[in-house]
Parts: C-alpha cells; structure tokens; sequence
C-alpha cells in the first residue's frame, strides 16, 4: 500500500507542476498591474519603480524560479491588493469553499443512494421512470442559469432567502441546492444501474431464498458490490464541486477560494491566485488519491498486492518443474 502511495505522489507532482507553471504564465499575459494599482496620472518613473517593486521587471525564468524558490519556503508572496501574505488568504478562504462541497456531496451522495436504490427494486417501474427523468434533468442544468433563477425566485420574489453572502443559515440554501443538482442526477444514474446489475447476481437470490428481508438484501449485499463504481463518480464529482464551485461563489458572494480565483484575476494580484489554484490542485490530487485507496478497499481485485518474494531455485529442482516431474528422495 506505501508503494502505492508512492507512486502517485511521485506521478502526480509533474501535473502540478505544470498546472502551476501555466497559471504562472498565463496570469502574466492579462498585463501589468501598475495599471490597475496606481492613478491614472501617474507618470513613467512611478510604474516603473511599482514594477520594480514587485519584481515584475525581471525575466519571466526569473520571475518563475523565484516563486517556486519561495514555494519550497512556504512563501507564496505577498497581495497586491491587502499587503497580506497570500497563502493566509488563500487558507482563510478555503475552508467556506470545503464546507460548501463537502455538505454538497454528502447530501448528493445519500440522496442518491435512496433514490437511485428505490429506483432499482423494480426497474422501469413508475418510480424509475420517475427518478431518471429527474436525474438527467438535474444533471443537464448549467449551474449559472440554476443559480441566477434560484435567487431570482427564491430571493427576489418570494425573499425566503438572502441573495449573497453568509449572513445567516438559510445562506448555505441556494448555493447547497444548486451545487447539489448535478452531483445528484449523476450518481442516481450510476447508483442505480449498478443496483440493478447486483440485484440479479446469483448471490442476492440465494440470500432471498434463505428468507433475508429485503432491506437486508439491499443495504448488506447488493449496495456493498455496487459502491465500488457509485465511490469513484462520487470522486470525480467532488473533484468537479471545487471547480465548479468558482462560479456559484461568484454568484452567491461565497467567502470561498472561488471568490478568491475571480476577485484576483480581475485585479491581477498575481500571488493569491497562483496560491489559491496551487492549494487547489493539491486538494484534487489528494482526493483523486483517497478515492483509489477506497475503491481498492471496496473491491479486492484491484488492491494492490506486495510481491512474492522470489525462491531460489536449483537448475536440478528447475528441470524437474519443467518436466512436471516428482523430485527422488
């Protein structure tokens, strides 16, 4: 199992290090950010020593070699914006961004689970008919168009709920129910289509004929064997959450890391957001890594096992194997 944890870690540093080094470049073509920092009279010596200043003068290698010098050190610069360190930013911001995905897939996750189970017992029955129709709905609507109608309706008209912020409980409502929708049409799809293959294995009509109820059927036999498939959508949709989540925040007004991303490209603070997305694809590449752990727990054929170790084996004990051969006392 260490093995395997070594070698992700090792196969997943190279993605990172390309991710950070595109933000890197990429965050560099929107301009320089004496424009948006310093006053519209402001004259050549003054951009010029800003430039200075932040270190924006140097070569782009330069510039590059001295953030990742820094990332070794813990030290992510400096905001354009506050004068904050911004890893603190970032740390500040990201747990509102966990708390939002994580309630998001839990309630996803149960949610479907029951659904897509109840759909399973009797397929292309009502009640399936009923829950795919509304699970490839909810999976086919974009997250901006849900959210925008949300506050309108939920928000506006009817004032149920504030329209951004995180002012009181019924805050996390709208954004929680729009995050919610794809997640859930998805995993009710794969829930119960694996439901329905478990369901007609041998094994689940032998539990039925030695008179175990139904709900015994389906919690202990058939939703075990289907979980392995249901844990690694479930993954990439919470992968998908902390993407996605950048713009619902934006929407919403979330104090989440996605707030953070879109409030640092339009101001150019160059430091938080290569902070913000390097803790960012740090967390997916530690995700993507439980999800492997739990789905080798789940399912024994892909678990990873440690090597025999080799016998020594004599050329006279060789030939006799070859020869299928009974070795003489």
């Amino acid at each position: 199992m260490w093995t395997f944890l070594r070698r992700r870690i090792i196969s997943s540093a190279i993605p990172l290090i390309v991710v950070i080094v595109g933000v890197f470049a990429l965050a560099r073509l929107t301009g320089n950010p004496a424009s948006l920092y310093l006053p519209l009279n402001a004259t050549e010596q003054m951009r010029e020593d800003f430039t200075a200043r932040n270190g924006f003068d140097d070569p782009l290698l330069v510039q590059m070699a001295n953030y990742f010098g820094g990332v070794l050190r813990l030290d992510f610069g400096v905001s354009l914006r506050t004068g904050e360190p911004a890893g603190e930013m970032v740390l500040r911001a990201f747990p509102a961004t966990l708390q939002l995905a994580g309630v998001t897939m839990l309630l996803a996750v149960v949610l479907a689970v029951i659904v897509g189970s109840w759909a399973a017992l009797k397929p292309n029955g009502i009640v399936d008919r009923i829950s795919s129709f509304a699970s490839m709905a909810a999976a086919s609507i974009p997250d901006f168009w849900l959210a925008i109608m949300g506050i309108w309706v939920f928000a506006i008209t009817l004032g149920w709920v504030p329209t951004s912020g995180v002012s009181s409980p019924t805050s996390w409502l709208l954004p929680i129910a729009v995050l919610l929708m794809r997640p859930f049409g998805v995993l009710v799809q794969i829930v119960r289509g694996a439901m329905v293959t478990s369901l007609s294995e041998p094994y689940i009509k032998l539990a039925r004929s030695k008179g175990a109820s139904e709900v015994r059927v389906v919690s202990r036999h058939a939703l075990r064997n289907a979980a392995a498939p249901a844990l690694t959508v479930a993954g990439d949709l919470a992968v998908g959450l902390i993407n996605g989540a950048v713009v619902v925040e934006s929407i919403f007004g979330w104090p989440g890391i996605g707030k953070l991303m879109i409030d640092s490209i339009l101001q150019r603070d160059f430091a938080v957001l290569q902070a913000a997305v390097l803790l960012t694809a740090i967390s997916i590449f530690a995700l993507n890594i439980l999800i492997d752990l739990g789905y080798a727990m789940l399912d024994a054929r892909v678990r990873p096992t440690t090597r025999a170790r080799k016998r020594r084996v004599t050329p006279a004990a060789a030939q006799e194997r070859k020869l299928n051969v009974q070795p003489t006392r």
